[in-house]
């Protein structure tokens, strides 16, 4: 608690920070944001780590919301640094990660002159954050975080965006502890209302299909024991989407992977021949759909989630139950221990997807050429890690083959970019997720392409002690898009081709991080070893095969059961 004192309103911010119980900002300084700094000058409970770009700022802050659960704060000067935080904020509004961005404007009597540095950076991100303040008294502003911190964190998360005028952190106010909230337009429904809850235990004790879909609020609301409770009572086989992906561990029985583009044949099938699909926490987003109008046809829809904006909006829900998912899976397991239920009435369906899971394995051939296989070299990292590294991630070809052949145990465990799909996400994310949980094995799996967008954060993560191993997956091209060109656009690669490139080990050594190359699979584990071995940043650039593909993949817009790939151990054609 801090004691009512009078204080310049930079050092009111730094006070209602730590107040916020804020331990960690990521940021870059300019003019207008000095008075700031110099307040942070004097401060040791908050530890500032200085990024090289503002993007970087966003991501790592991001990163470090989605490793910890807690609110991510990042900072930048006005104009084009507030600017260098958009795709930052926009990645994390599309994914539901709780950011607090405060940037710094010019004086207020200079708004809307078009002031030097001056950007309306409250309008510029309006459509991607929950929130916004643009910040006109000084002694509004331990009020205006107190209500960001809240708003971040709760409900469905999102980002806030905090806009202060220069003169308003050069005025003086009286600080005092916030700790009241009186919010009328925000109050998030948590609790499911009962009688739907007692309609959707009905629901699950009557199907003879059922499948469990989990989405990335299972993650944000904490309920991964309430989801493992709920599918073993009732032997709900489980599919996840990408941002779901560790809350309900790969090692278990009823796990059927990931469903949707890139997902498995199991969880596809599965899908498509349910009888009744339990949504929790997820969007219904087309690359898990694909041909909506073909999605689940046979099954009667549970959906559950915090934002009643989310239901009914692209699939109707026949049970539509508003709340927080730890809430509502807790009190369907409550109803359903009450209820009579044999295993009998699933015992086919489970033996099916038993089968199949057994005969449709995500499986791939080494390269002809002898090159190393992409899909190899993340087996190598889940065998070595013991399948308990942080695995953040980039976009693109890399990031489906890491949701593929990397085993998830526990939520938290898996941090990338899934609605925007950002490229450069992955080495700055793994940075904050770095400093969010220090004792964590932390590993950055990025393309060639993704990775040169932010590899000047390799010296953020020098200089702050934070030591990631970036795995890059270097095969030459922009990965994705070539696989479509190949796919679909008759292997026209037109302009994906990114061969000439820096030397990413030398790259690395020039920060005085550990560099290694490795071409051949006898020198995979070895590498990795020394990496994680090394106690600073290390960057292994794998060279793999140029033109291998991810498989099996469902074509924008077809059936999820339309997939190219996915063959049987025996040869066969999909089901």
């Amino acid at each position: 608690m801090t004691p009512d004192k009078r204080m310049k309103g930079s050092r009111a911010l730094v006070a209602a920070l730590k107040d916020e119980g804020c331990e960690v900002l990521f940021g870059f300084p300019g003019g207008v944001a000095i008075p700031f700094y110099d307040a942070l000058y004097d401060t040791e409970d908050i530890r500032h780590v200085l990024v090289r770009h503002e993007q970087g700022a966003a991501h790592a802050a991001d990163g470090y919301a989605r490793a910890t659960g807690k609110v991510g704060v990042c900072t930048s000067t006005s104009g084009p640094g507030a600017t260098n935080l958009v795709t930052g904020i926009a990645t994390a509004y599309l994914d539901s990660s709780p950011l607090v961005a405060i940037t710094w404007q010019v004086r207020s009597d200079l708004i809307g002159t078009d002031a030097f540095q001056e950007a309306d950076i409250t309008g510029i991100t309006m459509p991607v954050v929950k929130h916004s303040y643009l910040v006109k008294d000084t002694a509004d502003l331990p009020q205006v975080v107190h209500e960001a911190f809240h708003i971040a964190s709760t409900g469905r998360p999102g980002p806030v965006v905090i806009d202060i005028p220069v003169d308003v952190a050069l005025g003086e106010t009286v600080y005092r502890t916030q700790d009241v909230l009186d919010l009328p337009g925000y109050k998030p429904t948590t609790r499911g209302h009962i009688r739907q809850i007692r309609a959707a235990a009905k629901a699950i004790n009557e199907a003879e299909r059922p499948v469990l879909y989990l989405g990335g609020g299972c993650i944000s609301s904490g309920a991964a024991p309430e989801i493992l409770r709920l599918a073993e009572l009732r032997r709900l086989p489980v599919a996840t989407t990408l941002m779901a992906l560790g809350v309900f561990p790969e090692t278990h029985e009823l796990s059927m992977g990931m469903l949707g583009m890139h997902g498995t044949v199991t969880a596809n099938y599965a899908v498509h021949e349910c009888d009744l699909l339990i949504n929790m926490g997820a969007r219904f987003d087309d690359r898990v759909t694909g041909k909506l109008k073909a999605f689940a046809p046979h099954a009667k829809v549970i959906h559950a989630d915090v934002d009643p904006a989310e239901i009914g909006k692209n699939v109707r829900a026949l049970v539509p139950i508003v709340g927080d998912v730890k809430h509502v899976a807790g009190a369907l397991c409550k109803e359903l221990e009450g209820m009579e239920w044999t295993p009998e009435r699933t015992a086919a369906w489970l033996g099916r997807i038993a089968e199949r899971k057994e005969e449709f394995p995500l499986q791939y051939e080494d390269p002809a050429d002898g090159t190393l296989a992409p899909q190899f070299v993340i087996e190598e990292i889940d065998r070595v890690t013991g399948h308990d590294a942080v695995v953040c991630t980039d976009v693109g070809q890399h990031q489906m083959w890491a949701t593929q052949y990397y085993t998830y145990t526990f939520p938290r465990q898996f941090i990338s970019s899934g609605g925007l799909g950002t490229m450069g996400f992955g080495l700055p994310a793994a940075i904050g997720a770095k400093i969010g949980r220090p004792d964590a094995t932390v590993v950055d799996i990025s393309g060639d392409g993704g990775f040169q967008m932010t590899m000047q954060e390799l010296a953020t993560a020098m200089s702050a002690d934070a030591p990631v191993i970036v795995c890059i997956l270097n095969n030459g091209y922009l990965g994705m898009v070539r696989q479509w060109q190949d796919l679909f656009w008759d292997k026209r690669y037109s302009f994906t081709d990114i061969t000439l490139q820096p030397d990413f080990v030398k790259l690395a050594e020039a920060f005085g991080a550990l560099g290694l190359r490795v071409a051949a699979k006898e020198e995979v584990e070895a590498a990795l070893r020394e990496a994680l071995a090394a106690g600073r940043t290390a960057v292994i650039d794998f060279n793999v095969a140029q033109e291998e593909n991810v498989l099996p993949m469902v074509p924008a817009g077809s059936e999820i059961t339309e997939m190219i790939g996915g063959t049987s151990r025996k040869g066969r054609k999909k089901p």
